[in-house]
């Protein structure tokens, strides 16, 4: 590897507030970024970017790489899976970096995936829709910070049979992500006792999918799971509204964006549930009851955090993704600190970076927070492993470099607003 080379939603500016390359410190270990800042996702881009912007001030202020500084380089995506695919290798072939960090979309990040390997580069998935990694490999390194769509599928699955629903289906995208949120969903629904009725499936940019829409309540199904990315999901709420709003709604994760409500009919929502990623550490909730299913939270590290964010950045709002990706340069920099104190030198593979990044988050070791780093990086510097209390999660990887979640948000949307409500256990087993 080479060494020195990876809610709502405002209307944001969609350039890169990265600096150029001839910009860059001099010596700098750089992160690359595959960040969306034109096309579909734009509006999201920028804000990913000031998080790891803000990660990369914060690890400077704490001596960066025993002096060295970490520095950003970012492309962009274009939100277009073949435009995208370029700049991802520009990324690794023409700026070299061994450390990568996105991107948001699904199918861009698997394909990447080879070339990371033979690169023996590092990559770091913060995004909700990231593929999941759920095997070994010698070469390359991969981790995933958000919960996993299984995770995303059981928390579904609980919020349902605890309000008494007993029949429900899905209409989903048959992208990787969302398809595969709905098959978790159903399974996990089963297993606790409810019964399946025939689901619906749907290529996303369809003209309309008024069929589909007709196919899915066919069935009366108590509550119907849409799964869909929030530009296609606003094109089938506007067509459901005009047909009468049959049927009732769960909502998947990724339509969590005011994209959304600023694109259906005001208030035809409104009363609806679905679940996201929760901000708030397993340290802040308290799970009771048979089956743990009553949790209670608090969000003071995510408010800490926001408040970081919005002082820095002229009080815009991080978005709840932005604190995965300010955790995924954090953890990037502590495994390379901690790697370099242990051994004398920069870890020289992806495949040893990921090690290094799930020892020093074993649960037995000292807990450090992201607002502690001025004292954790020369703690690290010394050779003691400390694990990351961070800006969202408190995170302890399963074998496969996954972020193990215990908890999901449950909202619903009220007056054309998001509301959070309490967070739903994820606790669910697989089926035998």
């Amino acid at each position: 590897m080479r060494a020195g080379l990876l809610v709502g939603l405002a209307s944001l500016n969609s350039a890169s507030c990265a600096p150029t390359a001839s910009e860059h410190p001099e010596d700098a270990v750089v992160i690359g970024a595959l960040l969306p800042f034109s096309g579909g996702e734009s509006a999201i881009g920028r804000n990913l970017e000031q998080a790891m912007l803000l990660a990369i001030e914060d690890l400077n202020d704490a001596g960066g790489l025993d002096g060295r500084p970490f520095d950003v380089r970012s492309r962009d995506s274009h939100s277009s899976s073949v435009r995208g695919f370029y700049q991802l290798q520009e990324l690794l072939y023409t700026d070299e970096v061994d450390y990568l960090v996105g991107p948001e979309e699904n199918d861009l990040a698997g394909q990447i995936a080879q070339d990371v390997k033979l690169n023996d580069a590092f990559h770091m998935l913060p995004g909700y829709a990231a593929p999941a990694v759920a095997r070994s490999e010698t070469r390359g390194g991969r981790m995933r910070l958000a919960p996993s769509s299984i995770d995303v599928g059981c928390a579904l699955a609980r919020l349902a049979r605890s309000e008494d629903i007993d029949t429900v289906n899905t209409l989903s995208a048959r992208d990787d992500y969302n398809a595969t949120v709905s098959s978790a969903f159903t399974t996990q629904f089963e297993y606790l006792g409810g019964r399946i009725l025939p689901s619906v499936s749907f290529a996303s940019g369809e003209r309309t999918y008024r069929t589909k829409l007709e196919s899915a309540f066919e069935a009366k199904a108590e509550r119907t799971l849409l799964a869909a990315y929030p530009a296609t999901a606003s094109t089938i709420v506007t067509e459901w509204t005009a047909s009468g709003r049959p049927g009732t709604w769960l909502l998947g994760p990724a339509l969590r964006t005011e994209v959304l409500l600023a694109n259906i009919p005001a208030g035809s929502l409104d009363g609806y549930i679905g679940v996201s990623p929760s901000l708030s550490l397993r340290s802040e909730c308290d799970a009771t009851g048979e089956g743990r299913e009553t949790v209670e939270c608090t969000t003071g590290n995510a408010a800490a955090f926001i408040e970081h964010f919005s002082r820095r950045w002229d009080g815009e709002v991080p978005l709840p993704a932005a604190h995965f990706y300010y955790d995924g340069v954090v953890l990037i920099a502590m495994g390379l600190v901690y790697g370099q104190a242990t051994s004398g030198e920069i870890p020289s593979s992806g495949h040893a970076l990921e090690n290094i990044i799930r020892e020093l988050n074993n649960p037995e070791h000292e807990a450090v927070s992201w607002r502690e780093l001025r004292a954790a990086m020369p703690r690290l510097r010394a050779g003691i492993p400390l694990r990351y209390v961070g800006a969202a999660a408190e995170y302890e990887f399963d074998e496969y470099g996954a972020n193990r979640h215990h908890f999901m948000q449950r909202w619903t949307i009220e007056g054309g607003a998001f509301v959070d409500h309490s967070p739903v256990s994820v606790a669910c087993r697989s089926p035998r």
